[in-house]
């Protein structure tokens, strides 16, 4: 068995060929698209995050939307940049998405990406220390967050406050119990799966990588999982971890499918760079009939050394068609690899 998400960019342009116009559609959208999900057997809805771009910002609105129109679902993020956030409203905003949902909350968070703007986290009030970078920044406040969920109070209380106030250190509330382990750090090394491990969280590994050695991306995904599970073992933490991947796989079974995806069959890894002076090893799509994709995928080692698979998917191309997208792995591809 495996979970079995989906994992949305939330793209919306004024684009005749879309059915995300404006923000109010994807957004709209989202919620809708998470909804038929949960009723179609789906396991999460996850959101990626950016700043200054046509797509889906600040999660927790979102998040708090789909929490009260499902019961079982997933609700998660793929991932927030860190450098963005207040740690504090952050564990605020987080503590009442997942209240809302029911404990139902995964958040994919990451020390950052390349932007559409030049140190986007400057815009919003914040700098790293002197000699430190940006990615230091996104850790440190990942680390802060990690901490201020576990709920303990760490505000010395007002003498004289409005309202009465508990004894002790006062924390920040709502606080949310079992949050702390729903969390994930998106890792695009060995070492920060490494990291991530020994400070407790999930894993996402996401469809790219830095290129770490010469193998297939698959396979240095897989490398870097097993790091990351032998890493945790030695931290001694009490709980076993969660590990997703995400991939892009189509089942073609209609003419649409293979209109729309059928150029996809023949896609490799490739190699590029996300950041200046690093390489990186973009994975491959997978596009194909339903037998030829099962085969394709079972030699996938990253996907089966994860407990937690996230299918990207086109949500430009309306919740109908998406629904058709995830449905179809669910009935002609999951059972063949035993994941249902």
């Amino acid at each position: 068995m495996k979970k079995i998400g989906f994992l949305s960019f939330g793209h919306w342009a004024n684009n005749p060929g879309y059915n995300t116009r404006t923000a109010s559609d994807t957004l709209l959208q989202s919620i809708e698209l998470a909804v038929a999900c949960e009723e179609t057997g789906l396991d999460g809805a996850y959101f990626r995050v950016h700043h200054f771009a046509a797509q889906l910002a600040s999660p927790f609105p979102l998040l708090s939307a789909i929490g009260a129109r499902t019961k079982k679902i997933e609700i998660g993020t793929a991932v927030i940049d860190m450098r963005y956030e207040n740690p504090l409203y952050m564990v605020e905003d987080a503590g009442a998405a997942d209240l809302i949902s029911g404990g139902r909350l995964q958040l994919g968070i990451s020390r950052g990406s390349p932007e559409q703007v030049i140190d986007g986290w400057r815009y919003f009030g914040y700098e790293p220390e002197k000699g430190k970078t940006d990615a230091d920044m996104g850790r440190q406040k990942g680390l802060e967050f990690l901490e201020k969920l576990k709920g303990v109070g760490f505000a010395r209380p007002n003498p004289n406050p409005m309202f009465p106030n508990p004894p002790g250190l006062l924390r920040v509330e709502p606080h949310s119990e079992g949050l702390r382990d729903r969390i994930w750090w998106g890792a695009a090394s060995n070492d920060t799966a490494i990291w991530a491990a020994e400070k407790g969280m999930n894993l996402q590994s996401s469809t790219l990588k830095f290129d770490e050695s010469d193998k297939p991306f698959h396979v240095q995904q897989a490398e870097q999982i097993r790091l990351y599970k032998d890493a945790w073992k030695k931290a001694g933490h009490k709980r076993t971890p969660r590990i997703s991947v995400s991939r892009s796989i189509f089942a073609l079974v209609s003419d649409q499918d293979r209109y729309l995806f059928g150029g996809e069959s023949n896609r490799t890894d490739q190699v590029g760079f996300i950041e200046s002076n690093r390489r990186a090893i973009f994975g491959r799509s997978y596009a194909a009939e339903p037998d030829q994709l099962i085969k394709e995928l079972a030699g996938d080692e990253a996907i089966q050394e994860a407990d937690t698979l996230l299918l990207t998917i086109p949500n430009t191309l309306g919740v109908e068609y998406n629904v058709h997208v995830l449905d179809s792995i669910l009935k002609h591809v999951a059972p063949g690899l035993g994941w249902r």
